[in-house]
């Protein structure tokens, strides 16, 4: 109900951007210092409109506002992010593409050097935002390591919002409009505060993000679980951190702004006063986070997304992960035993090798907790292996989903490669679960 709620409320909003400034032009027309001289004229200035309600719907999306991403989950929000970028960029070319048609002699707006300031604006912001475009649909194709693409998108995306509002600023004629002034004036003010708690207060001065380092257990060779704690100040009680169990956050190693930071699945259970990330160390940060002191402090931002089973409707749950993407599921599985949750789980778990499968005995424990199936597949089997192997497939799922009672109220999650969502996707596909019942969340960004 929470969930479904938080959508109206955003779609609203988003809705709200889009539909007003175009919707203000239609009723305003009539104003003598609005009244265009013909066709192309109100199509320049109403694909104007559009592309800058979309940019700000763009710009707003990826802010890390954890309610829109518990409404859509992180996925959706990033798919309709780039999404909006395009169209934002189509917008733009099809403004300028109306101007020019009103006047062929307007195209001497796109000289940088003679053209007046707003147009001079007008061009910096596209030049910025197309290739903001080309830079997002190259993503890693581009050979550009992670934080050095976030940087140039952020760059980027600064630059296009600014000299679009300084051509907005310009236009004489909608900016001495009431209307019109006040409802740009709102944009740019909602754009400049969800900024502002993006990139100033959640990173610089919110005292809930930091956390302490309680310990660091080893899971295997290549993984750990790091073990924070909110921190707590001058001995009072810690601030409590609230999430859903699926739920991830990024975790930073400093306080600032320009600090590393990466995306983590919570690990464990939601009814604990710790909180655990289960992380394979892969590269300089996740080791840097393998070897921090107990005591050391950390920087989280969270929790954010839409990936969890925290849901009275469902009658079961299916899961699939592949290696540390059962971190998730833990966190369900753990938090389904705090509440004695009876409704039956069943866990399919991939992994290349034997030593790959984590939390084995864990989860024979908690099969005295749950009604928990646990199915483990290896890709590559060893002599004296006598379960699945092989990839997911069809006759799998028929395994896994038998006996089940009332299969079509299940939920599927899938956490894992790319390789193994796509699988797991298409036979659950081939079998016939309804899309809205499968959950997926990956942190492909780039």
């Amino acid at each position: 109900m929470e969930q479904r709620l938080l959508r109206v409320v955003w779609l609203s909003v988003f809705g709200a951007i889009v539909g007003a400034p175009s919707l203000a032009y239609i009723l305003v027309l009539p104003s003598p210092t609005l009244a265009p001289d013909g066709l192309w004229h109100r199509l320049s200035e109403q694909t104007g409109l559009l592309a800058l309600s979309a940019l700000v719907c763009t710009a707003v999306l990826p802010s890390r506002l954890r309610s829109l991403n518990r409404a859509f989950g992180i996925e959706s929000v990033v798919d309709v992010h780039r999404f909006l970028g395009i169209v934002t960029a189509a917008l733009v070319l099809a403004h300028l593409a109306c101007v020019v048609a009103e006047n062929p002699a307007n195209i001497a707006l796109l000289d940088i050097v003679r053209a007046p300031a707003r147009a001079q604006a007008a061009t910096t912001a596209t030049v910025a935002l197309l290739a903001l475009a080309a830079l997002a649909m190259l993503g890693r194709r581009a050979g550009l390591s992670y934080e050095l693409w976030r940087w140039s998108h952020v760059a980027l995306a600064a630059t296009v919002l600014l000299f679009a509002g300084l051509h907005v600023w310009g236009l004489g004629q909608l900016m001495a409009d009431a209307t019109f002034a006040s409802l740009f004036s709102l944009m740019a003010l909602l754009v400049l505060v969800v900024f502002g708690y993006r990139w100033a207060w959640r990173p610089m001065f919110d005292p809930s993000t930091e956390f302490v380092v309680r310990g660091i257990r080893r899971e295997s060779r290549t993984v750990s679980t790091l073990v924070l704690e909110p921190l707590s100040r001058g001995g009072d009680r810690a601030t409590t951190w609230a999430f859903a169990p699926g739920q991830f956050a990024w975790i930073r190693l400093d306080r600032s702004v320009t600090a590393q930071e990466h995306p983590f699945t919570i690990a464990s259970s939601a009814h604990r006063g710790t909180t655990e990330f289960t992380i394979r160390h892969a590269g300089d940060f996740t080791r840097a986070l393998r070897r921090l002191p107990p005591g050391s402090r950390v920087w989280v931002d969270g929790p954010h997304g839409a990936f969890t089973n925290d849901s009275e409707d469902a009658s079961g749950f299916v899961m699939i992960a592949g290696g540390v993407g059962v971190t998730p599921m833990m966190s369900m599985l753990r938090t389904a035993a705090h509440r004695g949750d009876r409704r039956p789980y069943r866990l399919v778990v991939v992994a290349s090798a034997p030593e790959d499968l984590l939390f084995r005995a864990e989860l024979a424990h908690l099969r005295l907790q749950l009604d928990l199936d646990v199915t483990e597949v290896l890709r590559r089997p060893t002599n004296g292996w006598s379960g699945h192997t092989g990839e997911i497939g069809v006759e799998l799922m028929s395994v896994v989903l038998a006996g089940a009672e009332q299969p079509g109220r299940y939920e599927f999650f899938i956490c894992g490669p790319p390789s193994l969502v796509s699988d797991a996707l298409s036979v659950l596909d081939v079998i016939g679960v309804a899309p809205q019942h499968v959950h997926t969340e990956q942190f492909d960004f780039a």
